[in-house]
């Protein structure tokens, strides 16, 4: 449970920070392989509410995660199941490689989905192949996870750096305010309408009109030159 903590307070910390992107990937081989089931420590919460409470806390992760105004990419290789591929999901790029695993692994022991991936899912691959998923807990690949839609891109298993370091880049170009308002919006945009959308739409465009990067990115422009954005 404390390593949940900690993700929710590194997530926290960068969004406070100067930094513009962050990348997730695994220490070792693998990208995460979810919850530790020690058997030793599966009754460890013995009431209900004990373990809604150990849930909220996972959810809260899940939540910080989602909640970021900054761009996030996972790069993941090897294995990404259970509330790890739910964690990879979660980040607003996903870079894999053909050597990757995904799996809504929970059904297969007993358990259904957290981490956010009864929502994110089906946002990503549709309701039809979100149950499948779900309900089989079976492995997909790096090549089909790309097929599905999982995956923004597939890379060698030895360029999967290189091309979050080239991602990371590409994210740095955009102004961080700019990319504020289009996450957001995007987050909401299953739960609005079109007219909900548009007035979104034109309450953050009409912040982001009356600023400093705005008249930078128009200037930059004009003057053919890489913009220097201040983030206000």
């Amino acid at each position: 449970m404390d390593g949940w903590q900690d993700l929710t307070r590194v997530f926290r910390e960068f969004e406070k920070s100067d930094q513009r992107i962050l990348v997730i990937r695994g220490a070792g081989d693998d990208f995460c392989a979810g919850a530790d089931l020690d058997p030793s420590r599966i009754n460890e919460f013995q009431t209900v509410t004990d373990r809604h409470r150990r849930m909220k806390i996972v959810g809260e992760t899940a939540l910080t995660l989602h909640r970021l105004n900054k761009p996030t990419i996972a790069a993941v290789d090897g294995v990404a199941v259970g509330a790890g591929m739910n964690l990879a999901l979660g980040c607003d790029i996903v870079l894999a490689t053909a050597r990757s695993r995904f799996s809504e692994i929970f059904v297969r022991r007993g358990l259904t989905l957290d981490f956010g991936g009864s929502w994110i899912l089906p946002r990503i691959v549709g309701i039809q192949r979100a149950k499948e998923l779900a309900l089989t807990g079976r492995i997909v690949s790096g090549e089909e996870a790309s097929q599905i839609g999982m995956v923004t891109k597939l890379v060698e298993p030895d360029h999967l750096e290189d091309a979050a370091i080239s991602m990371a880049s590409e994210l740095a170009k955009g102004a961080p305010k700019a990319q504020m308002f289009a996450k957001q919006t995007l987050n909401a945009s299953f739960g609005m309408s079109l007219e909900d959308a548009l007035s979104w739409e034109g309450q953050s465009q009409a912040i982001l009109l009356g600023t400093e990067d705005a008249a930078e990115g128009v200037m930059s422009f004009n003057e053919k030159r890489d913009p220097e954005w201040k983030g206000r």
